[in-house]
């Protein structure tokens, strides 16, 4: 099954760029980097900052993700990418995250409900059986 944006809540989402539009934390809105752990109830996220990197968990329920991918993935007819949910409130460039593909041309950007992520990863990518996520 092709990653678009009606389908990216059923793949792994493991290797992603993402950006935490809305949390309950405040502290943790804004935050972008990869995902690199997804369990059943938390993304960690690695966040890249003047060079030294960190890994932040954040809870899928009350937080609302935007994840970037490429326009092959989410349509290609389109050329120029979609706009962020974000680009009128993040910061300068000097204070971007240093995750490459989060932003420019060819870069279709998908916000998600955490509560829609809530699940076991290797339960949400089944084909096949019972899963609701078919």
């Amino acid at each position: 099954m092709a990653l678009t944006p009606e389908t990216l809540p059923r793949h792994e989402l493991n290797g992603l760029p993402v950006r935490v539009v809305e949390s309950d934390d405040d502290a943790r809105e804004g935050l972008e980097g990869r995902v690199v752990i997804e369990t059943t109830n938390t993304l960690s996220i690695e966040v890249r900052r003047n060079g030294e990197s960190r890994v932040v968990m954040v809870p899928k329920s009350g937080s609302v993700f935007e994840f970037a991918i490429t326009d092959e993935a989410a349509d290609s007819a389109k050329e120029s990418g979609t706009a962020s949910k974000l680009a009128d409130t993040q910061p300068g460039e000097t204070e971007q995250s240093e995750t490459p593909d989060c932003a420019g041309e060819g870069v279709a950007y998908v916000t998600v409900d955490g509560s829609r992520l809530l699940s076991r990863p290797a339960r949400r990518t089944e084909t096949s059986g019972d899963s609701p996520w078919q």
